[in-house]
């Protein structure tokens, strides 16, 4: 079957690449090393000869020549959505459906894999490159691309409608609290809030549910640590971009090999690191038992630390936690509550709008264990006005009737809060 191309009777696009990329495989030896120049040469030589009897016009060239190079170096026609900033989740389901949020809005993209077997390629790739196994006896996998975005594969059997990937991209440019406040996220005044509880060292969740921006947010949070200061980060894929500290300790957990053996549990990687002398631990994210040793370690010096947690709101998130607990230990329902009323200072919870946005929508203080229920003390709240003509969730953050109660440790790391004075909040008072 030939195909209209630019008006020239040629060969169907899909046809011409798979034949010119097997071409170009053939061409090389692949025990030894080819660099990135000599595959850009033999591509363009070969596009070159096509070009005459096919009749490509120069963008028809440049397209071919930016797909081939991708299919062999990079993840095919995928490269060309991680390379485009203003796409953040990507997600193949199987082959020929390929769906993309793009500035908050989730849509089907045009293009798709030229075959399974095509795209099982890119997966193995992807493991490769990660140095894990992913295949029908191991068929799920987490992992991070080389420029950090996070990675699960879903391949037959558990998956059936074909391999299932999904990525979820991050921003080359790191996120500031400036920047948060110009997208309506958060208010100066308790943007200024919660650099006062992270400088005085309170221990802080962030909760929500998936793609709200947690780990966003705690990146931003610990742009405010001290450079001075020793920190941990634990995390199952790496995620975190923590600037501006130095003596800083990253760990991974490890799944089990194809074996079954050598595995290393967040829950391994949170003891080991209160080994380390940190005077932080940053959890990227509980999920199960770990956080018997994550509240432990709050409990016992650790003060500061920060942690995440997918949650539906703040109290949700305190129930989660007790789940975890008596998962992992075996200890009195009311005892769990009193560990993590004793430990968690405030909790952050976020939320993605249905405009695709992402905001603060509670700040809250944990207080003591009242008659055997954990306590809330809501600082800040998010009080919505409705929608704009584009229909954009119009709403604030603003600051509730309630008084500010654990202030022994802003008090003791010198620092004061002014309620109502948004930009004269952080002073010592030393």
């Amino acid at each position: 079957m030939r195909k209209k191309w630019e008006g020239k009777a040629i060969e169907g696009v899909e046809e011409v690449k798979s034949k010119l990329r097997e071409e170009i495989l053939d061409a090389f030896d692949y025990s030894e090393k080819v660099s990135d120049e000599q595959l850009a040469g033999e591509i363009d030589r070969l596009i070159l000869r096509e070009a005459k009897v096919n009749f490509l016009t120069l963008k028809k060239k440049e397209e071919l020549r930016n797909e081939l190079y991708n299919s062999i170096r990079g993840l095919d026609i995928l490269e060309e959505l991680l390379e485009k900033e203003s796409v953040t989740e990507i997600m193949v389901n199987g082959p020929d459906h390929i769906f993309v949020e793009e500035n908050g809005r989730l849509s089907e993209w045009d293009k798709h894999f030229e075959s399974e077997k095509r795209l099982n390629e890119v997966i193995q790739r992807i493991a490769a490159d990660s140095n894990r196994i992913v295949n029908e006896a191991n068929p799920l996998l987490d992992a991070r691309l080389e420029g950090g975005s996070r990675i699960n594969i879903a391949l037959s059997p558990v998956a059936l409608n074909g391999p299932a990937v999904t990525i979820r991209k991050f921003s080359k440019d790191v996120m500031t609290m400036e920047r948060l406040i110009e997208l309506g996220a958060i208010t100066t005044e308790a943007a200024d809030f919660l650099k006062l509880l992270v400088r005085a060292r309170y221990n802080i969740f962030i909760s929500g549910g998936t793609g709200s921006g947690k780990t966003t947010f705690l990146n931003v949070l610990s742009g405010f640590i001290s450079p001075e200061e020793r920190l941990v980060t634990i995390e199952d894929s790496a995620e975190l971009r923590i600037e501006g500290v130095k003596n800083i300790v990253r760990l991974e957990m490890r799944n089990k090999n194809v074996d079954g053996c050598n595995e290393i549990t967040i829950r391994d990687l949170v003891r080991n690191a209160l080994r380390m002398r940190p005077d932080r631990l940053i959890l990227g994210e509980v999920r199960g038992d770990e956080a018997v040793d994550m509240l432990s370690a709050m409990n016992t010096g650790h003060d500061g630390s920060l942690s995440t947690g997918h949650a539906n709101s703040v109290m949700d998130m305190m129930d989660r936690l007790e789940t975890m607990i008596l998962l992992g230990t075996d200890i009195p329902l009311a005892a769990a509550r009193k560990q993590i009323s004793s430990a968690i200072d405030f909790c952050i919870h976020l939320a993605r709008m249905r405009d695709g946005s992402r905001k603060v929508i509670e700040i809250s203080e944990i207080l003591a264990c009242n008659d055997g229920e954990i306590e809330k003390n809501p600082l800040f709240v998010f009080k919505e006005k409705g929608e704009d003509e584009k229909g954009a969730v119009l709403g604030n953050l603003v600051r509730t009737g309630n008084c500010f109660i654990q202030r022994n440790k802003m008090k003791n790391a010198g620092l004061v809060w002014e309620e109502g004075n948004a930009n004269k909040n952080v002073k010592d008072i030393s």
